[in-house]
């Protein structure tokens, strides 16, 4: 008998327009050769002007302990989101990100359309996370964490450029008492949406573009961009 041909990726167009409509891909474990479509009931997003940033992480932030980058190592970063864990011990391990759905992403950002956001700590990665970019919008798909707190720096830094790019939703597709904990909220996969027809009106520029915006002003303000990052949450929080 003749293995099963892998699944081929999903074509970048197909992708965009999944998440255009609401809609994202997901599979059943890391072999599973087949995927599905998600269009939650209740779907969790990040009000902008909503993260909780608390105390010890905005002094993380200005310590500047690790390295932020953007789209440096995409695949390593939707590599590290595929490996098994446990969310409890008592939990059997797992994924969601099969190798069509990992080969998917890797093309989608190639295309341009989406981004990692990478944490460094003396060379090494510990923490990041990726999704897709849309106009005013930004579609997060999973982080990880090797290091204490890496993900919410990598989350925090994402917010921050989110901001300066202009971009107004930050959808998380799913709730978490983790994300709740960061100001993550839940509404109707109705309300979602309306508010993602209305992101995507937006002018905003791509992710990218709100990390340089951020390192500019951090160089023109003389300070790290870090300790930007703190400063501006400390003014919202």
């Amino acid at each position: 008998m003749h293995a099963p041909s892998p699944t081929p990726p999903v074509p970048a167009d197909i992708l965009l327009a999944a998440y255009r409509a609401g809609i994202f891909p997901m599979a059943d474990g890391r072999e599973d050769p087949e995927m599905f479509w998600v269009e939650p009931r209740e779907r969790a997003v990040f009000p902008i002007d909503g993260f909780r940033a608390s105390t010890s992480l905005r002094k993380l932030l200005r310590q500047e302990k690790f390295e932020v980058t953007c789209n440096a190592d995409f695949a390593g970063v939707i590599a590290a989101c595929a490996e098994p864990r446990r969310e409890r011990p008592d939990e059997e391990s797992g994924t969601w990100i099969s190798h069509a759905i990992e080969a998917s992403y890797n093309a989608l950002h190639r295309a341009g359309h989406a981004h990692s956001v990478e944490v460094w700590q003396d060379g090494a990665l510990v923490g990041g996370l990726y999704g897709v970019d849309l106009p005013g919008t930004f579609c997060g798909e999973s982080m990880f964490s090797r290091a204490d707190n890496a993900s919410k720096i990598a989350l925090a830094w994402l917010v921050a450029a989110m901001r300066a790019a202009g971009k107004i939703l930050l959808d998380c597709q799913f709730i978490t008492p983790h994300l709740r904990t960061l100001g993550a909220v839940t509404m109707s996969q109705a309300d979602y949406l309306v508010l993602l027809e209305k992101a995507l009106k937006t002018n905003a520029a791509p992710l990218p573009e709100g990390f340089a915006a951020l390192a500019q002003k951090a160089q023109l303000s003389g300070v790290s961009p870090g300790k930007l990052i703190a400063q501006s949450f400390t003014q919202t929080s």
